[in-house]
């Protein structure tokens, strides 16, 4: 099976870099990031199974990676603010 190989590089792309975003533009995996790039337009489109579907989303698989991101910065910066109001709280009440 051609996607359960691709599906195995993934996932040792994964555990090698600790994300699933395959850039098209790396010489060393373009393979990989033309298929993950593929994977994204045909879940789009709806044409993926939801096995598939279900086998990528177990592996923290970012449907959306610009989308995906911006919510980690935005949740890293957000997480950094609380903390400092709460400092700032405990030290002026």
């Amino acid at each position: 099976h051609l996607w359960k190989d691709k599906f195995d590089e993934l996932c040792a792309f994964k555990a090698k870099n600790g994300h699933c975003n395959v850039s098209m533009h790396d010489a060393q995996n373009k393979s990989l990031g033309l298929w993950v790039n593929n994977q994204r337009a045909l879940h789009k489109k709806n044409a993926l199974s939801s096995n598939r579907i279900q086998q990528l989303n177990s592996i923290g698989f970012a449907w959306d990676p610009l989308e995906h991101a911006w919510n980690k910065h935005f949740d890293h910066a957000w997480k950094e603010k609380f903390t400092q109001l709460c400092a700032f709280k405990t030290q002026n009440g």
